[in-house]
């Protein structure tokens, strides 16, 4: 019990930190929609989406599946930003940017508490195991959040890539799709856990080089 209460004192805010600097990027690029929506904010509440959020990881967990799901993405008008096609780089890659800072903040605090133990004790403190732990599945989890939206597939943020071959006149017609391809996602997330196991696979290495870097 202790462990799932680690994990997930670990992966809501990683999510919601996630959502909020999409928003956030947004509006300093001239976009207010997700301020006006009221949705640059650290309440949980505001970006649970029940089913993306609560009930599908819960059935896949259940399933002995690994976990997918989602938090209510956070409003972003293109057509508002001052520069759509630069602009809208940015406000993808803020997501994944601002996990990677959030991991490399853990994996420091876990090195900090590491030399701290070895100076004060000679065993380790319950704070210092209970720090170590949080750190430890705080900084996986940013991590893995960031890997995975990097995967250039829409509606990840590593799909922004795209855009880039996307001609201006079908613009309007790729974020449309962008907006309703998460089933799809979904989908090959799942086949894939059943088949390949490519994404466990990827994913499990850069975990593995993370917590090996802690020494």
């Amino acid at each position: 019990m202790t462990t799932w209460i680690i994990f997930i004192l670990a992966i809501v805010p990683s999510i919601i930190f996630h959502e909020v600097s999409h928003g956030v990027v947004a509006y300093w690029c001239g976009d207010r929609t997700a301020k006006d929506a009221g949705r640059l904010t650290l309440n949980p509440v505001s970006h649970v989406d029940p089913v993306g959020s609560l009930l599908l990881p819960a059935i896949m967990i259940f399933s002995g599946l690994p976990p997918f799901g989602w938090a209510k993405p956070v409003p972003v008008s293109v057509n508002r930003l001052r520069h759509p096609r630069r602009d809208s780089l940015l406000v993808s890659f803020a997501g994944p940017s601002t996990n990677i800072i959030l991991s490399l903040i853990a994996w420091t605090s876990c090195k900090l508490a590491n030399i701290a133990d070895l100076i004060y004790g000679p065993s380790p403190s319950q704070w210092t195991i209970w720090l170590i732990s949080f750190g430890i599945d705080f900084g996986i989890v940013n991590l893995t959040l960031a890997i995975f939206n990097l995967i250039p597939i829409p509606p990840l943020d590593g799909s922004a890539l795209l855009e880039a071959f996307v001609p201006r006149h079908k613009l309007g017609q790729y974020f449309a799709f962008r907006n309703r391809a998460l089933p799809i996602v979904m989908v090959l997330f799942i086949l894939d856990s059943f088949t390949l196991h490519f994404t466990g696979h990827a994913l499990g290495w850069f975990q593995n080089v993370w917590i090996n870097s802690l020494g």
